[in-house]
């Protein structure tokens, strides 16, 4: 693979945003950033911003496959597409789910990982992330009701040795009978807990913190919302110390400015920029299929598709996290180099991912995502391999 340096105007650096000069690529990891033009292949992106990687934490599927697929070579499919549009990482998630088939989930996308060659040029999987079945009908969204339980650490388990090991994060509403004996349970075992799909009050979701949780689910949506008698769980998702709170970053789940006051509550550190794409995402709009139900794309969104032919509430997502990254600059929320931390590091972090992806560091995988000026896609490099080579 040989060694080459990526000369561009601006480098997203763990310590600072460094200005100008080179960072080295040595078969396929990162060498050091250098003020100086090295005596070797220079790879000339003058005008962009090199950023870690992105690292989307909540993401359903995309290009025609999804994690309810149990397709090991779907999950691949993704993968490349995924990183041809910016990301680099991706935690597959799940969706509420009967528990058997979520566990056959689980190893399709763990034979994914297993399967891929050297010469794989997509997104990696740092980790599996379970969004559901522990949720409240009140908030069940656009998840299957059919298939709410209550949290048990016996079924997790038993998802974790079909994961191998992969599952990192594991959501729930904190007002389900045994919401906290599971939190700590996962705790003790590394896994992050993450409150959504919850009707809790603020006492309720405290509490759950308190034992162990640590991230909240699609801040405002699928939750009890702030209200100045019963700030509920988005008020905790603002107050909570050391918390991480995701925010799905269209424009259409959330305006602008209620992303605008979570960030100015939480801390940009704190905020995770994330996709919650579905399955359709990089597809045509029309008809599609999203964790067991019928769903349409249409205008940039997705919606539940009712037995009448009519839409119901949205479904989620077709975002790419690029693109999330220049909506919050675009709209005056956060600066680019923040943008790009939360939604690289910020977003490791919160899913305990951070020793594998999310930073640009000697030794890691060349892993590489690039933005012109104005914060469109430039070029991906996954491993120190171009996707666009």
């Amino acid at each position: 693979m040989g060694t080459f340096a990526i000369k561009a105007d601006r480098f997203v650096l763990p310590g600072a945003m460094m200005q100008g000069g080179y960072l080295m690529v040595e078969d396929g990891v990162f060498g050091s950033w250098t003020a100086e033009e090295p005596a070797c292949e220079i790879r000339d992106y003058t005008g962009c911003t090199v950023a870690p990687g992105l690292v989307d934490t909540h993401i359903h599927g995309f290009y025609n496959h999804a994690t309810t697929d149990c397709d090991p070579a779907g999950i691949n499919a993704s993968s490349v597409e995924l990183a041809r549009r910016g990301t680099t990482a991706w935690i597959p998630t799940t969706f509420t789910d009967d528990p058997e088939r979520i566990g056959q989930q689980c190893a399709a996308i763990a034979e994914a990982d297993e399967t891929r060659g050297d010469d794989f040029v997509g997104a990696r999987i740092p980790g599996i992330y379970l969004e559901g079945p522990f949720f409240t009908m009140k908030h069940v969204g656009a998840q299957n009701p059919a298939y709410l339980i209550e949290p048990t650490v016996e079924v997790f388990d038993m998802w974790q040795e079909k994961a191998g090991g992969r599952i990192v994060k594991s959501a729930l509403a904190a007002e389900k009978e045994g919401a906290c004996a599971y939190i700590s349970a996962l705790a003790a075992k590394g896994v992050v807990t993450s409150i959504g799909h919850s009707d809790a009050t603020y006492d309720e979701t405290l509490a759950a913190v308190n034992a162990g949780a640590t991230c909240f689910v699609h801040t405002y949506n699928g939750q009890r919302g702030l209200h100045h008698r019963d700030p509920g769980v988005t008020g905790a998702a603002m107050t909570t110390n050391g918390t991480y709170a995701e925010i799905i970053c269209d424009g259409r789940h959330v305006v602008p400015a209620a992303i605008k006051a979570l960030v100015t509550a939480k801390g940009w550190q704190h905020t995770v920029l994330i996709t919650d794409c579905l399955g359709c995402g990089g597809m045509p709009e029309g008809e599609y299929m999203s964790g067991g139900l019928p769903v349409v794309m249409k205008g940039g969104l997705c919606y539940l598709l009712l037995e009448d032919g009519t839409t119901g509430s949205i479904a989620g997502s077709v975002l790419t996290l690029a693109q999330g990254v220049k909506n919050v600059v675009d709209w005056q929320i956060v600066t680019a180099e923040q943008a790009i931390r939360m939604a690289t590091e910020v977003a490791a972090r919160s899913a305990h991912v951070d020793d594998k992806v999310g930073f640009i560091l000697p030794g890691r995988a060349a892993d590489m995502t690039f933005f012109n000026n104005d914060l469109t896609l430039n070029d991906t490099y996954v491993g120190g391999v171009s996707v666009n080579a």
